[in-house]
C-alpha cells in the first residue's frame, strides 16, 4: 500500500454525509407503528402520565419488556426541548445521541486497532508507505462509511425505539475493549457503562451478546488475557448498578417487575426450526453489502486470526451468533448487532483487495444506486402523474384514500440531491481516484442520497400509510360524541388491541384504556373478513358507534362499540 491510497477523506464531507443520513426521516412525519410510537409513548407516560421513571408504561398499561434507557434519555430530552420543538421532534434528538455514539465508538475503536503493529501494511523497499496515523484513519473512515452503507439498519436508526440505543451500547463495548488494550482502567470504566446501557436498553437479550463476546475476547492469545481482571471488575460494577435498579423498581412496582421477568424468561429458549433458519434468509439482504467484504477479510487475514484487530470484532460477531440459538424469536433487534463488527472486518478487507476487485465494488455502487435513484423518481411520477400506468395502479392500491399534493420545494431539493449523485459518478469516472475509501464512500453516498430522495418525494405518502393520527382523532371524536349523547362516563376498554394502535392513541390524543368491566365503550381491533362473516366479538349485542382503519390498511379494522352493561 502506498501513501496516496490513504489520502485523508475530507472531514466536512464525512460529517455532512452522516448528518444528512440521520436527520432525513426524523422530521416532518408522525411516529409510525409499532416500535417507533411505542418508544415515544413510554417517554410521554413517564413525563406526563405519572407512571414514574423506574418502569416504562403506556398510560396505565405496563410496558414490561426491554428496559428503561430509551425512556430515560428520550423523556429527559422531551422535558428539556419539548416546549421549544414539540414532544415528537424533541424525542428524536435521542436518535442523534445514539447515532453519534455509535459512529464515534466505531471510528475510534477501528482507529485504535488499525494503528497496532500487526495490522500495518508491509513497508515498501524504497519507502512511500502510509504513516501509522494515515492508515488508521483510512480504515476507521472506511468502517464508518460501510456502516452507513448497510441497508438493513437504515430505517431502524430513525425509530424512537430501543434499537438505536442497543447498537450504540454494543459499539461502545467494542470501543471499550480496544481502549483496554493500552489503557485498561479507562477501558474497563467504559465497558461497565456499555454493559449497563445494553441491559437497560434491551434487558437480558441485549446483555447476553456482550457477555458472550467477552468470553471470546479474553482468548489467551488475543491481547486481553492479561486484562481479564479489569473485565471482571467492569462486570461486577455494572451488575451492582443493575441490581440497584432491580431493587428500586421492585419496591416501586412489583407487578411490573414480575411481568418483566416473565417476558425475559419467555424470550430465552431454543427456537423452533423454522425460526432458527430464518436468519439464513434475512441476514444476507439485511447486512448487504458488508458481509461479503467481511468474509473476504477473514480469509485474507486468517494467519493473524488471533491478532486483536481481527479477534475483537470477530468476538462480537461470535457473541451475536451464539445469542441467536438461545432466543425463541430472534429478529432485527439482534440482526443490527452484526453490523458493527462486520463493518470493522469489511474495512480490514480493503487493503488486501486487488485493484480489479476494488473497481468491482465501485461499479456495483455506481450501477446499483443509479438504478435506485431512477426508481424513486419513476415512482414519484407514477404517484403524481399516473405514468407508468401499471406502477401507478400498484401504488394507488397501496395508498387508497391518499390525495397527492404537489409541493415544488421538495422536488427542487430532490433534483439537487440527484445532481449530487451525478457529481459523484463523474468524480469516479473522470478523475479515477486512487484513494482506498472511494468504494466505501460511493456506497454510503448512494444509500444516503437514495434515502434523502425517498424522504423528499415519498414521505407524505408513507406517513399517510403508516400513521395512526387520523384514526386516533376519529376515535376521540366518536367517543366524545357518544358520551355527550348517552350521558355515560368517558372511558374506554380495549378488545384485541395491539401495542401499536394503543400507543398511538395515547401519543396523539392522550386516550387511555380502563380495565373496569362496567365501562360501556369498547375499542375493538378485528379484521375486515371477521366483520363480514360475523365472527368479530360482540357483533350481536353491541352498537357500532364508529368503524375505520389506519390509512390504506386493507386488513385490520377498528370499531368503537357500545356494550350494554348491567
Amino acid at each position: 500500500m502506498t501513501a496516496p491510497a490513504t489520502v485523508k477523506l475530507p472531514r466536512l464531507l464525512m460529517f455532512a454525509l452522516a448528518f444528512s443520513y440521520i436527520v432525513a426521516g426524523l422530521l416532518g412525519r408522525d411516529p409510525w407503528k409499532t416500535d417507533d410510537v411505542v418508544g415515544l409513548a413510554s417517554m410521554l407516560s413517564a413525563l406526563y402520565g405519572g407512571t414514574g421513571w423506574f418502569t416504562p408504561h403506556i398510560g396505565p398499561l405496563a410496558l414490561a419488556q426491554d428496559g428503561p434507557l430509551t425512556m430515560w434519555v428520550g423523556g429527559g430530552l422531551v422535558a428539556l426541548f419539548g416546549p421549544l420543538l414539540g414532544d415528537i421532534v424533541a424525542s428524536r434528538i435521542a436518535n442523534l445521541v445514539w447515532f453519534s455514539l455509535t459512529l464515534a465508538s466505531l471510528w475510534y475503536g477501528t482507529y485504535l486497532l488499525a494503528r497496532r503493529t500487526e495490522a500495518q501494511p508491509l513497508a515498501l523497499p524504497f519507502g512511500g508507505e502510509p504513516s501509522v496515523k494515515d492508515y488508521g484513519r483510512l480504515l476507521a473512515d472506511a468502517a464508518t462509511l460501510l456502516l452507513l452503507a448497510t441497508i438493513g439498519i437504515l430505517a431502524r436508526l430513525h425509530e424512537t425505539s430501543i434499537v438505536p440505543a442497543h447498537i450504540a451500547c454494543h459499539a461502545l463495548a467494542f470501543f471499550a475493549l480496544t481502549r483496554m488494550l493500552d489503557k485498561p482502567l479507562s477501558g474497563a470504566s467504559v465497558l461497565a457503562v456499555a454493559l449497563m446501557g445494553a441491559f437497560f436498553s434491551r434487558a437480558w437479550p441485549g446483555l447476553i451478546p456482550i457477555l458472550f463476546a467477552l468470553l471470546f475476547a479474553i482468548h489467551p492469545r488475543s491481547g486481553l488475557w492479561s486484562k481479564r481482571h479489569h473485565i471482571l471488575g467492569a462486570i461486577v460494577l455494572a451488575g451492582a448498578v443493575i441490581a440497584t435498579w432491580w431493587i428500586l423498581a421492585t419496591r416501586a412496582d412489583p407487578n411490573w417487575i414480575e411481568a418483566w421477568r416473565h417476558w425475559n424468561t419467555n424470550r430465552l429458549g431454543l427456537p423452533e426450526l423454522e425460526v432458527a433458519l430464518r436468519p439464513l434468509r434475512d441476514l444476507p439482504w439485511f447486512l448487504w453489502p458488508i458481509w461479503p467484504l467481511a468474509m473476504l477479510a477473514l480469509w485474507q487475514w486468517r494467519r493473524w486470526i488471533t491478532a486483536p484487530h481481527i479477534w475483537l470484532p470477530l468476538a462480537f460477531l461470535f457473541g451475536v451468533l451464539f445469542t441467536l440459538p438461545v432466543l425463541q424469536e430472534p429478529g432485527e433487534p439482534e440482526y443490527v448487532l452484526f453490523v458493527m463488527p462486520l463493518a470493522v472486518l469489511a474495512a480490514l478487507a480493503l487493503p488486501t483487495m486487488r485493484r480489479g476487485v476494488i473497481n468491482v465494488l465501485d461499479w456495483f455502487a455506481l450501477m446499483c444506486f443509479s438504478v435506485t435513484i431512477v426508481c424513486v423518481w419513476v415512482g414519484w411520477f407514477a404517484l403524481h402523474f399516473g405514468i407508468p400506468k401499471q406502477i401507478s395502479l400498484n401504488i394507488a392500491r397501496l395508498t387508497v384514500g391518499y390525495e397527492p399534493q404537489r409541493l415544488w420545494w421538495p422536488v427542487i431539493a430532490a433534483a439537487v440531491v440527484t445532481f449530487c449523485w451525478i457529481a459523484m459518478v463523474i468524480w469516479r469516472l473522470r478523475l479515477r481516484p486512487t484513494v482506498l475509501w472511494r468504494g466505501s464512500l460511493l456506497c454510503a453516498s448512494g444509500v444516503t442520497l437514495t434515502w434523502l430522495l425517498l424522504v423528499l418525494l415519498w414521505l407524505p405518502a408513507l406517513d399517510y400509510v403508516r400513521s395512526y393520527r387520523p384514526m386516533s382523532g376519529q376515535v376521540k371524536h366518536a367517543l366524545a360524541l357518544a358520551v355527550a349523547n348517552t350521558g355515560q362516563p368517558s372511558c374506554m376498554r380495549a378488545l384485541g388491541l395491539s401495542l401499536g394502535p394503543r400507543a398511538s392513541l395515547y401519543v396523539f390524543d392522550g386516550l387511555t384504556f380502563t380495565y373496569d368491566s362496567r365501562c360501556p365503550f369498547v375499542l375493538q381491533q378485528t379484521t375486515l373478513k371477521q366483520i363480514k362473516d360475523g365472527s368479530a366479538g360482540y357483533s350481536d349485542i353491541a352498537q357500532v358507534l364508529w368503524q375505520g382503519s389506519r390509512g390504506a390498511d386493507r386488513y385490520d379494522r377498528y370499531r368503537l362499540l357500545r356494550i350494554p352493561t348491567q
